[in-house]
């Protein structure tokens, strides 16, 4: 069911998208309907009243990862304290967090058989702590039910307060996540409610304690690509090891309207430039997302 608040516009404009590019273009097609790889993966979500990124988010992947069995969780119910231009996941007053969730996220990683597992949540401002318990809890029932799993935590920016991140740091994440989203001119305009720098100093502090940090940029909002290069020196300054870049895709003529359609030659020309600053990997294309094929992401080196 599509939460009502997603039908708020998210700014003044009202612009319909341009015709996609063909190579954004996807089409997935399945010989057995009743062994139809996608649909167990939805009943599996439904049957435990979970959400996912996938879903809120409107990912144009979200066939061709349900198809590999694999899905972001989303903690936190459906509704976000802030209000992104150019996210489609709800804006508004969260409910109270369903303390069950953890223990239905591991009982569907289980009934899948994930190997990586990535979670996420909606920005929870309304909580004192942010919601990290609650991802911490997550991280350990599903450890308990999958021992060899890895687990990514695809995390918000807390707003960078220590007792947060602690929590975060002591539930051992395999991969710190927390995604920039894009450079820091368009802040402002893109993301009123987050700051640049804030990003930056929790994936350096993340990067410190150790752990294998990554992090990803939209692109077609208005960035340069010398910007983007410049975002991305800023990150591997504070030690981000891992890179996804992808194309922005409008969700409603209300969202932010796409600047361009970035070629795939420039995502390209931005994997190459990433792998000879520094990062270990990086995963540029126009339908990346940062949990694309997380599991591969760890070792994706060509």
């Amino acid at each position: 069911m599509i939460n009502p608040l997603k039908k708020k516009p998210r700014t003044h404009f009202l612009q319909k998208a341009p015709e996609k590019p063909d190579w954004l273009k996807v089409k997935l097609t399945f010989p057995d309907p009743k062994n139809n790889p996608v649909a167990i993966v939805r009943n599996s979500l439904e049957k435990k009243k979970l959400n996912t990124v996938c879903e809120s988010a409107s990912c144009p992947n979200l066939n061709h990862c349900w198809s590999r069995k694999t899905a972001t969780y989303m903690l936190g119910g459906d509704i976000c304290t802030r209000r992104c231009s150019y996210c489609d996941v709800a804006s508004g007053k969260p409910s109270a967090l369903d303390r069950d969730e953890p223990k239905r996220v591991a009982e569907s990683a289980i009934a899948l058989g994930l190997k990586h597992v990535v979670i996420t949540a909606v920005n929870r401002d309304d909580l004192e702590d942010g919601g990290a318990a609650h991802f911490a809890e997550t991280v350990e029932v599903v450890r308990e039910g999958l021992p060899d799993c890895k687990i990514e935590l695809l995390v918000p920016d807390f707003k960078v307060r220590p007792e947060s991140l602690e929590i975060i740091f002591q539930c051992k994440p395999d991969i710190f996540n927390h995604n920039v989203e894009t450079i820091k001119r368009l802040f402002p305009e893109v993301a009123p409610q987050k700051k640049y720098e804030r990003s930056l100093d929790v994936l350096k502090i993340a990067s410190e304690k150790g752990f294998l940090t990554k992090s990803g940029l939209i692109l077609g909002m208005g960035e340069t690509v010398e910007e983007v290069k410049e975002c991305m020196r800023d990150l591997i300054g504070v030690g981000v090891s891992l890179l996804t870049l992808g194309q922005y895709l409008q969700p409603t003529p209300t969202h932010l309207p796409v600047k361009s359609y970035v070629l795939p030659e420039v995502f390209q020309e931005l994997r190459i430039y990433g792998k000879s600053i520094g990062f270990k990997g990086v995963f540029s294309g126009p339908l990346v997302r940062s949990s694309y094929h997380a599991d591969e992401q760890v070792s994706w080196n060509p």
